[in-house]
């Protein structure tokens, strides 16, 4: 019985069908172990709330300074990867905002890309303290992400027009800032602004993440006790100009090189539920 306790567990969560449009999923992990564990988070582009109960986990930046996650915090949006670390007897829950919801929940989509802030301090009352505690008293995760989702309710505003069209928009071969300019008759300036006020990143920094997410998931497909990774297939599958813009995208977005995210990839956490 001891021996089944000793683990530690991750798995995400769905959302109900009303509330696709705000969260891809919530994400819950645990440490029952009796060390602690390290795991690399992906940048998603996505906005993260986490919740902490137990223990308390830690973020670790690019300078290896250790930030203490607390009750809760939100962070994001993530654009490039950090390591974070569950102690013993720690677990989280994290919710993962989609698209520009994080700007109709807080009417702010940029927070800080580098240092995580309490919700309170984004909404200016002291709701989530609460929220935390009233979440530390509901036993399962699901049970937990049901009270998050109805605590929302209120807060979610409904989606600016424009960026509905930004969110939506489907092409691999059209400018979105350019066709939506047109469609709703702005300047391409006034397009971009919106798409990085709402959003909390550029057209072009999605663009380039999504070219490097096809990569990774390209990496993800092969079976790698019957082949190698072939390089040069995936910069050719993906649109790049050649290798060393491939390897510079790996440090930008994982501050890893393509051969230390194989050796280390099983460690590592990819936020985002496609």
């Amino acid at each position: 019985m001891r021996q089944n306790k000793l683990i530690y567990d991750s798995y995400r969560i769905p959302v109900p069908e009303e509330f696709e449009a705000a969260f891809s999923h919530f994400y819950f992990a645990e440490n029952n172990s009796e060390i602690a564990v390290t795991k690399t988070l992906l940048p998603s582009f996505q906005t993260i709330m986490v919740f902490n109960f137990g223990a308390h986990a830690f973020l670790i930046s690019k300078q290896k300074t250790k930030i203490e996650v607390g009750k809760c915090i939100v962070l994001g949006p993530i654009k490039s990867s950090f390591e974070y670390c569950h102690p013993p007897n720690s677990s989280i829950l994290v919710a993962n905002f989609k698209n520009d919801a994080f700007y109709r929940f807080f009417g702010k989509a940029i927070l800080s890309d580098h240092f995580p802030i309490h919700p309170d301090e984004a909404m200016e009352e002291n709701c989530f303290n609460r929220l935390a505690l009233q979440l530390n008293n509901i036993d399962t995760a699901e049970e937990k992400v049901n009270h998050i989702l109805n605590f929302c309710k209120p807060y979610l505003n409904q989606q600016d027009t424009t960026s509905s069209l930004l969110a939506n928009f489907k092409s691999d071969t059209m400018n979105p800032i350019k066709s939506i300019a047109e469609q709703v008759k702005q300047s391409e300036r006034n397009i971009q602004l919106i798409h990085k006020k709402h959003f909390g990143f550029s057209a072009k920094e999605i663009n380039r993440y999504h070219r490097f997410l096809k990569a990774i998931e390209l990496i993800q497909q092969i079976d790698f006790t019957k082949e190698k990774v072939n390089w040069f297939d995936i910069i050719n599958q993906c649109g790049y100009y050649d290798q060393s813009q491939l390897i510079h995208d790996f440090k930008h977005f994982l501050n890893l090189s393509p051969k230390n995210y194989l050796k280390f990839q099983q460690d590592i956490c990819q936020a985002t539920s496609e």
